[in-house]
């Protein structure tokens, strides 16, 4: 199999879509139902070029854009949205705020190690406190010595003890409005005084794991602080823009997937003396769901197309994460339903869907928060 840096971002679906097939979609079931870190898969992923997909080659990435970014997700998420989920997390806001804005040195010293596995990424922003209203963190950074030490707590942390690298934003002054005095860094896993909890009992998403990250005197040195002091909050909001790209292509994974489950299984399924697939009802059903997922598709590559040109995306970003998500949430109720009894029980993947998708509305912003996003886009 070829790995992602020798292949034409063209061929690069059926690369990745035979990786799925054999890697993650046979352990998908076992992940879910034991709550396991998907080991293979990703040691598998990292061989292949995946984990470093839009990391420049001077880096040791692939050096594709964010439409790969969202070819690979989709494909991944289509068969397991664990395993999707870790490798979104990784990519997107635990590697591209150091990508870009990050020192020469800072890139030398960790887009290697990321692109080849080495070292998973992982975003601590959301605090027990603050969720949407991300600026009301309350983790402090403050100076000592020649470096820095953080102190408070984050939440909801995907990667949470697996990662080897956490970009932490913390407050450094008092804010003045608009997320001011926010600045962001990068802590190792290994720094003293930094503590995983134990991770979160899911509804879905089992083998991701997600917890509380604890900082309690975390010494960092000075080279640690991302960007300049003060512009932490700006560069979250940068990394959760094209964060939503990856989330909009996981949900359309998943999307994706509960169609393709509805299709076999109305095929073959037998009532009334004939195939339930020719009954108009269930045609109907299945015809809503495609052209919703194709809607998806079109939205979620749009914002990867504008993205990768330099132009502004943000509100097409919030648009495809708002309009990807929902539409997974709907497509796999709606598998669940066509699939009656056998869609309610776990020997059958549509029920993880479901469980999975919910978690796409919420993660990333709220879908609440990407209308306020988009209205604030359209209102200016």
């Amino acid at each position: 199999m070829a790995a992602a840096t020798d292949i034409a971002a063209a061929d690069l679906r059926a690369l990745v879509r035979d990786f799925a097939a054999r890697e993650v979609a046979p352990m998908a079931a076992r992940t879910d139902r034991e709550h396991r870190f998907p080991e293979e898969a990703i040691a598998r992923a990292a061989e292949l070029g995946f984990l470093g997909i839009t990391i420049p080659d001077e880096y040791g990435g692939a050096g594709m854009g964010h439409v790969a970014f969202a070819t690979l997700i989709e494909e991944i998420a289509r068969v397991c949205a664990s395993t999707a989920v870790i490798i979104d997390v990784h990519t997107s806001v635990g590697m591209e705020p150091i990508l870009l804005f990050g020192t020469e040195a800072q890139k030398q010293q960790w887009l290697p190690r990321m692109a080849a596995g080495e070292v998973l990424g992982a975003f601590a922003l959301t605090e027990p406190g603050s969720g949407s209203d991300a600026a009301a963190l309350r983790t402090t950074a403050r100076r000592s010595g020649e470096g820095w030490v953080i102190d408070g707590s984050k939440i909801f942390i995907t990667n949470l003890g697996r990662a080897g690298s956490y970009i932490v934003m913390a407050r450094t002054a008092e804010s003045t409005g608009g997320g001011s005095g926010i600045s962001a860094f990068i802590v190792p896993a290994d720094a003293r005084g930094l503590k995983c909890g134990e991770p979160f009992s899911k509804m879905g998403l089992n083998g991701s794991p997600t917890g509380e990250l604890h900082l309690d005197g975390v010494e960092v040195p000075a080279d640690a602080l991302l960007g300049e002091e003060g512009r932490g909050f700006s560069i979250a909001m940068a990394a959760l823009d094209a964060g939503r790209i990856g989330i909009s292509a996981q949900a359309l994974g998943l999307a994706q997937g509960a169609l393709d489950d509805a299709l076999a299984h109305v095929q073959e399924r037998q009532q009334f003396g004939k195939r339930i697939a020719d009954m108009q009802g269930i045609q109907w059903m299945l015809a809503d769901m495609a052209t919703q997922v194709e809607a998806a598709r079109l939205m979620t590559y749009r914002a990867a197309e504008l993205c990768d040109a330099g132009q502004p995306f943000t509100r097409e970003a919030s648009m495809a994460k708002l309009f990807s998500t929902d539409t997974a949430m709907r497509v796999t109720i709606d598998a669940v339903q066509l699939l009656g009894g056998y869609g309610y029980i776990e020997e059958y993947p549509v029920a993880r869907r479901m469980r999975d998708a919910k978690a796409a509305q919420i993660y990333e912003g709220t879908n609440q928060v990407q209308r306020i996003v988009i209205a604030r886009h359209l209102l200016r």
